[in-house]
């Protein structure tokens, strides 16, 4: 889907779709295959998927969508039927797997569903529609049967190890432009899964607590794949690496062996994993070339982390005794070895007041290096949607503002627009302030698109709000009606 959050400009970050490539490389070898990740198209999507099914003259098309991608996800369908009304329609991701009955009804246009993940149900709906042999032992799949949906059995989840996920084929891209900070950027995965059951998480909903890994040979090699085909810059996009820290730590030496720390890497990381192992891990990590750790702090206040379940994994640990929060220590390991931290938060939690959210902006402002602050958002069948349902807390049931930085539910304190409105005021001059340390690592770049990356991020705000003649509330209306036009793809 051509629907992106609304974080970073394009011109900063396009990331890959790593599903879609996942996808592309477990098909049956003798398949054409087109990723076509409209992310980097997204004002010319109808001409693109016009010419890209006038050209392949595809078979089958299937579509990965999240939840706030929706919308698009149906527009897309009845694009897609107009133009080849004869072709089937496969969608999945989190959002198909976890409201299955958002795709099924007869208007839909979708034909098959697969729920969970998605490389050996998709591989075998491919076989079962070139032999015409029926869809019924599919696990993982539901399809359209007459005017109604069959639900299969679910697939257990991967263990990656055993059972036959091949790696992806970047080769089947057909748009190009993946970048970050000027740099052509990929993504890697090394496991799968968490066994922490934070109730805004998606991820445990749709395949449960569990975690799963490839081995390193096969990690090495993708990496390879992806340096060789022009990335300088990689995303490992694991659930959580930092479960488990032993072997985090020896895939940062099979990096260093292998000559690939010459990379900028990227990593999701806990602040509990960090803080309790930063002395030895810090190093490590800046040798194998880690220069961006997004850290999921979540919230400074206890009471917010109990709501999100996050607690544990945000406390350090001595002798086995729970001890203090433990943002602030891994940050300052992760400052001392040279990288920089993504500060991950969660704020206008149920019982947040306008002064719970100022703390949380401020640690924001004091300790991290880019904010990616969000709002909670009732994603389909996360614990947390059940809490905002029982306390009618959910103000916004458009779901293709469920983006993370739009406030769809209030606390019982604070309305949602000024929940999202102390975000965006925030975190605007968080971003401004990292510039200068992105540019000492990226001059040319920045000196070509410093204009264009300030107009992103204030968006909204003219000359007149510049010389004081235009409130922040006055901008901040602004933004919001921008951000309304942009999620308009079709």
């Amino acid at each position: 889907m051509p629907d992106s959050f609304e974080h970073m400009a394009s011109i900063v970050i396009r990331m890959p779709c790593g599903a879609l490539t996942s996808l592309a490389g477990n098909v049956d070898s003798h398949h054409e295959v087109a990723v076509a990740d409209l992310i980097l198209v997204q004002d010319r999507v109808r001409s693109t998927v016009e010419e890209l099914v006038r050209r392949i003259q595809p078979d089958v098309v299937g579509l990965s969508v999240m939840t706030f991608q929706r919308r698009t996800a149906r527009r897309l369908v009845q694009l897609l039927k107009s133009l080849r009304p004869e072709i089937p329609i496969v969608v999945g991701g989190y959002d198909p797997s976890l409201a299955p009955e958002a795709y099924t009804d007869v208007s839909s246009g979708v034909d098959f569903v697969v729920r969970g993940e998605g490389e050996i149900t998709f591989r075998e709906l491919l076989r079962a529609i070139e032999s015409k042999s029926g869809y019924g032992r599919i696990a993982g799949l539901s399809y359209r049967s007459g005017d109604r949906f069959i639900h299969n059995d679910a697939r257990p989840v991967s263990r990656l190890d055993s059972d036959g996920i091949h790696p992806p084929n970047r080769a089947a891209r057909v748009l190009s432009g993946y970048t970050v900070l000027g740099r052509q950027v990929d993504i890697v995965e090394t496991s799968r899964g968490c066994t922490f059951d934070c109730s805004f998480c998606s991820i445990i909903e749709m395949r449960g607590r569990n975690f799963h890994t490839y081995d390193f040979d096969r990690v090495i090699r993708d990496i390879q794949d992806a340096w060789d085909r022009g990335a300088r810059s990689i995303f490992i996009v694991d659930d959580n690496i930092t479960l488990n820290i032993p072997r985090f730590e020896s895939l940062c030496r099979a990096i260093i062996d292998a000559g690939l720390n010459k990379i900028d890497y990227t990593v999701q990381a806990m602040t509990s994993a960090i803080a309790n192992h930063g002395r030895t891990l810090g190093p490590l990590m800046r040798r194998a070339g880690f220069r961006y750790v997004f850290l999921g702090i979540e919230n400074i206040l206890d009471t917010d982390l109990q709501f999100l379940r996050a607690r544990e994994k945000n406390q350090t640990r001595h002798g086995g005794q729970v001890g203090e929060p433990a943002a602030i220590t891994a940050i300052n390991y992760l400052h001392r070895n040279g990288m920089f931290v993504v500060g991950g938060l969660i704020v206008g939690n149920p019982d947040d007041t306008k002064q719970s959210i100022a703390a949380n902006l401020e640690f924001a402002k004091r300790y991290v290096d880019w904010p990616y602050i969000q709002h909670p958002t009732p994603y389909p069948g996360t614990p947390m949607t059940e809490d905002f349902v029982k306390r009618d807390l959910i103000t916004n049931p458009n779901l293709e503002e469920y983006d993370g930085t739009t406030a769809v539910v209030r606390s019982e304190h604070v309305s949602a627009e000024d929940i999202e409105f102390m975000r965006w005021k925030a975190e605007r001059w968080m971003k401004a302030r990292h510039l200068p340390r992105v540019f000492l690592h990226n001059p040319a770049f920045i000196a070509r698109n410093v204009f264009r990356m300030m107009k992103h991020t204030f968006r909204g705000a003219g000359l007149r709000y510049v010389f004081g003649l235009e409130s922040d509330q006055q901008v901040f209306k602004r933004y919001r009606d921008i951000r309304a036009a942009e999620r308009v793809y079709l």
